[in-house]
């Protein structure tokens, strides 16, 4: 019966490098693992089942995520991310979706433990609190959160810097000669939704400007929140000459409704959005937003939890991720209106 430190011989390879294409636990080039699977054929190498495996070494080599579902865009391009961190560590995913709905998290948690994943990656952000019955079942399961609020499961974390993103969002607006500027926030019950809204009035009040609580509305991250807000913002009196969204989807909704009206975007009203998902480059006029790096979010997640599930004593650990602005064409110096 072929072994494969026979597979190596034939293939000109390491018995590790065999080992790793064959058990999927490291990514190999795409030359070196078809010399190495032409061997294994050649040789009618048997290979043992993955669940044999998994009893063998007590690991499935698959992670579990579990996050929300979401019109926005953002979700989608952090899971891509993920896969593919996956993928070149060797790891398989399953994706489970909660559509907001607690049941559905359990149940899902539920199937992904029968299904021994070494690993669970949550990024349910509209599940807060702290749900103890829910994060009893992980708590002695290697566990990554994303971007989610304070919760009492000792795990490790990556976020994005939501307060210095709302913070640089609004200081651009104001460098642009912006001195009334609304803010469309996010659900305020909502972590990240909070810390953007913290970091708007930090630099209002660094500024030395007023906010005028007619120009702060609570959205809901989706468009139809920006598209309302817009309304809101209408029937307060006078507008505000710049608005800071919360993401881009609530951007985006509001500046469907401005230019219902015959707003112009940015003459009349400039507008700021946060997240920097890939369609808002392709909007007319380009959205000004706060970049996420999306993938490395995804990324640092696969890494931590990799590490995590390689050495459970080490203690926990947040990851945060720094936000840049990306200037388009949706915000104006305010000197340039008339």
């Amino acid at each position: 019966m072929a072994t494969m430190k026979d597979i190596a011989k034939l293939a000109g390879v390491s018995t590790s490098t065999v080992s790793h294409v064959i058990n999927k636990t490291r990514f190999v080039s795409d030359e070196i693992a078809e010399r190495v699977n032409n061997a294994a054929k050649e040789l009618h190498y048997d290979a043992p089942s993955a669940l044999a495996r998994s009893f063998k070494t007590n690991r499935t080599n698959t992670l579990g995520m579990i996050v929300t579902t979401s019109t926005n865009p953002f979700f989608g391009e952090v899971v891509k991310g993920v896969e593919r961190s996956c993928y070149h560590a060797g790891y398989n995913l399953i994706l489970c979706n909660t559509e907001g709905d607690e049941k559905r998290m359990k149940a899902s948690i539920d199937t992904l433990m029968q299904k021994r994943v070494d690993g669970f990656i949550l990024m349910c952000s509209t599940l807060e609190g702290e749900y103890s019955e829910i994060l009893e079942k992980l708590r002695n399961v290697p566990v990554v959160v994303m971007d989610w609020g304070p919760i009492s499961l000792p795990c490790d974390k990556i976020q994005d810097n939501s307060f210095r993103g709302g913070f640089l969002a609004t200081k651009h607006l104001i460098e642009n000669g912006h001195t009334q500027i609304g803010c469309i926030t996010g659900p305020l019950i909502k972590h990240q939704a909070q810390m953007r809204y913290q970091g708007f009035k930090r630099a209002m009040k660094e500024a030395g400007l007023t906010i005028n609580p007619k120009w702060v509305v609570e959205g809901d991250f989706e468009c139809e929140g920006g598209y309302k807000a817009f309304a809101s913002f209408q029937q307060s009196g006078a507008l505000p000459t710049a608005i800071f969204a919360g993401n881009d989807m609530m951007a985006m909704g509001l500046i469907n409704a401005a230019n219902e009206k015959g707003i112009a975007i940015p003459h009349d009203i400039s507008v700021m959005g946060y997240d920097d998902i890939h369609i808002v480059k392709y909007m007319s006029p380009s959205l000004t937003t706060v970049h996420q790096p999306k993938y490395r979010l995804g990324k640092a997640a696969v890494d931590a939890l990799v590490a995590r599930i390689g050495n459970s004593e080490h203690p926990p650990q947040i990851v945060e991720l720094e936000p840049t602005v990306m200037a388009r064409g949706s915000v104006s110096f305010k000197g340039d209106m008339s």
